[in-house]
């Protein structure tokens, strides 16, 4: 679905990755994790089309990412990221938008846009919000908002940037839940993550990049975890914890107690 071939990413002139090699197929979730500034974002913003390559190629469906016009790719690819501004619309205004790339030269909404909109709204329980002012939502509410925007566009693939920055733990689960939900859709979908419990929980695929920008580990989150990479490129000692219903979660703590 979409593909990655030595690809070297920056801006300005300036490397943060590079020899990237990675391929992804619809219906998976696969989460980039590493430190500030190995170049998450920077890697994500490339291959929404944001950024140029500084290197290799992005393949789109068999085509070069740069091929796509672009509302042509926009039909293919949905953006989230994480700092954007808040416009003075309400909440359905906003999910509406991501049908423009889908709308002809009148503007209108047809009862196909209508329907996917409506369908996005109740996916992620925004019924509630709909007349609300997007600048009197919560954190949560306003992100649960913007993903229905995303589902709304009807992509095969979807980017998401830190999509839990600044939400309490509650909206954190919930936002995580709708993105599973685009995968069970057949969506794929890539998307940063700071908090490393969370990419272990919830992801299909881990990626760990180390602070040179390179991929390290690739695979499940059983084999990143295992691997150790995590304690050593986070500087940090994880542990496995099984809950009683089975389920596994991940505790991560300083190396040593001088921290304490």
């Amino acid at each position: 679905m979409i593909e990655l071939r030595h690809l070297q990413t920056g801006f300005e002139g300036r490397v943060l990755s590079k020899n990237i090699d990675l391929r992804l197929e619809k219906g998976k979730m696969l989460t980039l994790i590493g430190p500030n500034g190995c170049g998450k974002t920077t890697l994500l913003r490339t291959l929404s089309g944001a950024l140029p390559p500084l290197g290799g190629e992005v393949l789109l469906e068999g085509r070069p990412l740069h091929s796509y016009r672009r509302k042509e790719l926009a039909r293919k690819a949905a953006y989230l990221p994480q700092v954007r501004e808040v416009p003075e619309i309400t909440a359905e205004a906003l999910v509406s938008h991501g049908r423009f790339p889908h709308l002809g030269f009148s503007r209108k909404m047809t009862a196909r846009d209508r329907a996917a909109v409506e369908e996005a709204i109740a996916l992620t329980g925004i019924e509630p919000l709909r007349h609300k002012n997007l600048k009197a939502l919560s954190g949560g509410e306003r992100q649960r908002v913007y993903l229905a925007m995303s589902i709304a566009q009807e992509t095969d693939l979807v980017l998401l940037d830190e999509p839990g920055t600044y939400l309490d733990i509650g909206s954190r689960f919930e936002v995580m839940a709708i993105a599973k939900k685009l995968c069970d859709r057949g969506s794929a979908v890539i998307l940063t993550l700071h908090d490393l419990s969370d990419a272990l929980s919830f992801s299909d695929r881990l990626c760990l990049m180390d602070r040179s920008g390179r991929i390290c580990a690739d695979g499940s989150p059983d084999a990143v975890y295992a691997s150790g990479l995590l304690d050593e490129v986070f500087g940090v000692a994880a542990e496995a914890v099984t809950l009683q219903d089975g389920r596994q979660q991940y505790v991560f703590l300083p190396r040593t107690s001088d921290m304490y």
